[in-house]
C-alpha cells in the first residue's frame, strides 16, 4: 500500500496538481492521524484537487500498477533454492535476466556478477560463491547486455571499454550496474540495491549519527574500501533530512542508487552522463540551484573535491563518500589532492568545514547471518580543526582514543566492542583492525 501511494504522489506532481510541498504536508497529516485515510482524501480536505481529478489519478494509477504487473519477473527464490537455468537461445537468455537478479536477491546476494566464459557468481555476506555448473557462452552475455544496457549505454560501453548504469527488478529491487569488455568478451557486475531506503536502525548504525544532519553547513564524508555500505549509510542520513527538515536536496549519482520520494524536502537526484556530463560539472550548476544539502556518490577527482569544499564553506551541507580506509588517511587524502603550494590554504579552508569522518566496514557475524558494520567516527572538534590546520594528523589517533563522550571512536574499539559482545569473532575482526593488540583474546 505505501508503494501505491508513493505512486499517487509521483502521479500528482507529474500532473501539476501538487506540488512537492503540499505532497509533504498531506503525507506528514496522514501519519499522524489515528484513522490513516487514503491520501488522496487529504489532498480533497486542503483543496488541493477535486474528487474528479482524484478519480483520474486513480485511473492512471490502476493502468500503470496493471502494466508493472504484466512485466514483473518470477517471485525471489527462497535461499537454498536451486540455480534458474538460462537456455543456450540468447533471446531467452535475455528475458530470463531479470530471473536470475531475482535468484540473487533470495540468496540475499550483494553483487552479481556474470561474465563470457564463467559460471555466475554471486557475493553473499562477502564471499563470492559459483553457482550452477555451466559458463556463459558469448551469445548469452551478449543478449544479457541487450537486454540491459539502452542504446546510449551500449554507445559508451563501445566508446568507453565500460559504461555505469541502473536497472529495477519491479517490486524488488534496483540494482546499480558496470558493464565491460575483458580479454575473453564482456562481463558485467551488478550491486542489489533495496527499493526501500534504508534507516539507521536498519542498517545496524548507532541514532548517534543522526546528529550528523542538524547541520546545516559543512562537510560529511562517509568512507571506507568499496562495498562496505556507504552509499546504504548515504541513503540514510538523507531519509532522515527528507522526513525532518524543509530543504532542498540535490543528489549527484554515477548511477542513481537509492530513489528519494519527497517528504519534507524537495530532492532532485541527476545521474552523471545522463542528467549532466560529470560530477564536478553537475557540482558547479547545483551551487546556483538554490541547495540547502548537496549529496555526492563520490569524490573521485581535485575538481569535485575542490567544489564540495567550497559548496561547504559557503553554507550547505555537503555529504560525500570516499574511497579511503581511515579517518586520518581521509584527511590527508584530501589535503593532499591539491598541489603542494595550495595545500596550507585548503588545510585551513577543510578544518573550518569538516563535520564529521564515518570510516566503516562490514564485518560477517560469528553466526554465520550476515554482516555488521564497524565504524571510526570523528568529528570536526575544535581540536581536530587544529591539528588539520597544522599539519598534525598523526595526533588525531590519540583524539579518536580519548573522544567517546563526544561520540568519537577508533575503528578497533568498534571491533573489540563487537568481539566482546560475542557478535563477531576475534578471526574476523583481526582482518580488519590496524592495531591487533587491542582485539580482545579468546574467540567469540
Amino acid at each position: 500500500m505505501a508503494g501505491e501511494a508513493n505512486l499517487l504522489g509521483r502521479l500528482a506532481i507529474h500532473y501539476k496538481l501538487l506540488t512537492p510541498e503540499q505532497l509533504a504536508e498531506t503525507t506528514l497529516a496522514q501519519s499522524r492521524d489515528i484513522a490513516r485515510r487514503p491520501l488522496g482524501e487529504y489532498w480533497i480536505d486542503a483543496g488541493f484537487v477535486t474528487r474528479a481529478q482524484i478519480d483520474k489519478l486513480l485511473a492512471v494509477q490502476r493502468e500503470v500498477l496493471a502494466k508493472q504487473a504484466a512485466s514483473a519477473p518470477a517471485p525471489a527464490a527462497a535461499p537454498g533454492a536451486p540455480a534458474p537455468e538460462l537456455e543456450d537461445e540468447p533471446s531467452i537468455v535475455a528475458r530470463r535476466i531479470d530471473r536470475v537478479l531475482g535468484y540473487a536477491i533470495g540468496q540475499r546476494a550483494s553483487d552479481i556478477h556474470v561474465a563470457t566464459g564463467e559460471r555466475l557468481m554471486l557475493r553473499i555476506d562477502g564471499e563470492l560463491r559459483h553457482v550452477g555448473d555451466s559458463a556463459f557462452a558469448t551469445a548469452q552475455v551478449e543478449a544479457v547486455f541487450e537486454e540491459l544496457l539502452s542504446d546510449d549505454d551500449r554507445a559508451i560501453l563501445e566508446r568507453d571499454g565500460q559504461v555505469d548504469f541502473a536497472r529495477t527488478l519491479a517490486g524488488q529491487a534496483r540494482f546499480r550496474g558496470n558493464a565491460y569488455r575483458h580479454q575473453n568478451g564482456l562481463g558485467v557486475s551488478m550491486r542489489a540495491i533495496p527499493l526501500e531506503v534504508p534507516t539507521l536502525g536498519s542498517l545496524g548504525l548507532p541514532n548517534t549519527l543522526a546528529k550528523l544532519t542538524n547541520h546545516h553547513q559543512g562537510l560529511v564524508l562517509l568512507t571506507g574500501p568499496a562495498g562496505c555500505g556507504k552509499s546504504s549509510t548515504l541513503a540514510a542520513l538523507l531519509r532522515l533530512i527528507n522526513t525532518e527538515r524543509r530543504d532542498h536536496v540535490i543528489t549527484i549519482e554515477d548511477p542513481i542508487e537509492y530513489l528519494h520520494t519527497p517528504i519534507l524536502s524537495v530532492v532532485n537526484q541527476r545521474q552523471v552522463l545522463r542528467d549532466t556530463g560529470s560530477f564536478a560539472r553537475a557540482l558547479k550548476a547545483a551551487l546556483r540551484e538554490d541547495p540547502d544539502v548537496i549529496a555526492i556518490g563520490e569524490l573521485r577527482d581535485l575538481e569535485t573535491i575542490s567544489l564540495a569544499l567550497t559548496a561547504a564553506e559557503t553554507g550547505h551541507l555537503v555529504l560525500a563518500t570516499l574511497h579511503t580506509g581511515s579517518s586520518i588517511r581521509t584527511v590527508d587524502r584530501i589535503v593532499g589532492s591539491f598541489p603542494a603550494s595550495q595545500q596550507s590554504q585548503i588545510r585551513t579552508m577543510f578544518s573550518e568545514s569538516l563535520r564529521a569522518v564515518v570510516s566503516q566496514r562490514l564485518v560477517r557475524r560469528a553466526d554465520g547471518q550476515g554482516r555488521v558494520p564497524a565504524l571510526e567516527v570523528l568529528l570536526g572538534t575544535r581540536a581536530v580543526a587544529n591539528l588539520i590546520r597544522e599539519s598534525k594528523t598523526f595526533q588525531i589517533r590519540s583524539i579518536l582514543q580519548t573522544g567517546t563522550a563526544q561520540g568519537m571512536g577508533l575503528l578497533d574499539g568498534s571491533l573489540a566492542q563487537l568481539v566482546r559482545d560475542r557478535v563477531v569473532t576475534r578471526d574476523e575482526a583481526l582482518l580488519h583492525a590496524e592495531d591487533p593488540k587491542l582485539i580482545p583474546g579468546g574467540a567469540a
